[in-house]
């Protein structure tokens, strides 16, 4: 599994915290370190056969063609891409055209990820978004008339200006469309972010948890009964259309991340890129690490299997649990989570634990208790 972070966007989204730029002025020289690193760590992953590789950001849809195109030729050059890979794209509205979808397609990409976070204007410009209603209206008739991707479409709830009527409406409006991958978001105020900042000053309010939990709550209802599956916290799905790569976190895949602030993991460690451009280039160029990475005990991994699987429709398989880990890691879990069983937040069967209904929204907190 690949990813590639590409820093780069047209504006600062209010609520965002990934690491970006708004300066496109060393976008030759980012892909090109970019490529490098790849070759250098082209070795990570045990298995060089791809059965994903995903363009997150960062704003990819922005990258020229021709520098796009350098990086599949780097790709293609230093692993081995299934035939069937799911090869995801984030893309923006106001970046997608007939000739631009074409090209994204001759180079493999068969699935896009649009951020289209809402169907109304106020919402919008409450999140700083640079793209209006009629060009995400325009961007997926496009793609729906092309009719050679696949897509997800990105939605944020709890926002000040969403109130729960416009969310039911972002949410229909979403189902007509009948994209194979829905992503639901709760808006979170993250640190160092503009938004924290007008929060800080009173200029933009934080909605209330009640809020949350409801509008939570209303896109489960309209998109399960849309024969949606809701098979992780934020992600829906039309059935067998699960995300490869999203799913792969879950699942604790080994997965090589390229590019600032890029995170990789082998199941035994995880590194992280740093997060600022100008480091990263200049590492790579001088052929130096642009990671920092670190060790994972056995304890951190339980915790970690514990929170990832418990996010998941699949919840967590008692022989996986016994299997993979020393026995006071199962033994412990065995015990505590008879009290969360108690409080109705986990539900069991005979072979697996999986969140109740009630505490999908609680998730990391229901996790947590079971920490060892």
């Amino acid at each position: 599994m690949l990813y590639l972070h590409i820093p780069f966007c047209r504006q600062a989204c209010h609520y965002c915290n990934f690491h970006f730029s708004t300066s496109m002025k060393y976008e030759k020289e980012m892909i090109q370190a970019m490529i490098k690193e790849m070759e250098y760590r082209r070795d990570y992953l045990e298995d060089k056969k791809l059965r994903s590789v995903y363009f997150g950001g960062g704003t990819p849809s922005i990258l020229e063609d021709n520098l796009l195109g350098n990086i599949f030729e780097a790709i293609h050059r230093h692993f081995e891409v299934e035939d069937e890979a799911e090869i995801t794209f984030e893309a923006n509205p106001e970046d997608i055209s007939q000739e631009k979808i074409e090209f994204w397609h001759s180079l493999g990409i068969n699935r896009l990820s649009i951020g289209i976070q809402s169907f109304d204007q106020a919402d919008l410009n409450w999140m700083n978004r640079i793209h209006n209603i009629q060009q995400s209206e325009t961007a997926l008739n496009l793609v729906d008339d092309f009719g050679k991707m696949e897509y997800s479409m990105d939605l944020i709830f709890g926002s000040e200006t969403t109130t729960d009527e416009i969310w039911i409406e972002n949410v229909k409006r979403t189902i007509r469309r009948k994209p194979a991958h829905i992503s639901c978001y709760a808006l979170t105020i993250e640190e160092n972010t503009p938004l924290q900042h007008y929060v800080n000053k009173g200029q933009k309010k934080e909605s209330p948890q009640e809020k949350i939990r409801t509008q939570f709550y209303q896109a489960r209802m309209l998109l399960t009964e849309a024969g949606y599956d809701h098979y992780e916290i934020s992600n829906y799905s039309l059935p067998g259309k699960n995300a490869v790569h999203n799913s792969s976190y879950w699942k604790s895949k080994s997965y090589l991340g390229i590019g600032p602030a890029a995170h990789s993991y082998n199941k035994k460690s995880r590194s992280w890129n740093f997060a600022n451009n100008a480091t990263y280039i200049k590492s790579i160029e001088e052929n130096k690490t642009a990671e920092v990475s670190e060790q994972l005990s056995e304890q951190d991994q339980y915790n970690e299997f514990v929170m990832t699987r418990l996010r998941t429709k699949w919840g967590i398989n008692k022989e996986e649990l016994i299997t993979n880990f020393e026995r006071r890691f199962s033994d412990h879990f065995f015990q505590e989570v008879k009290t969360s069983i108690k409080a109705g937040f986990i539900t069991e069967n005979e072979s697996t634990f999986a969140l109740s209904e009630k505490s999908l929204i609680i998730a990391d907190t229901v996790s947590s208790d079971l920490f060892y």
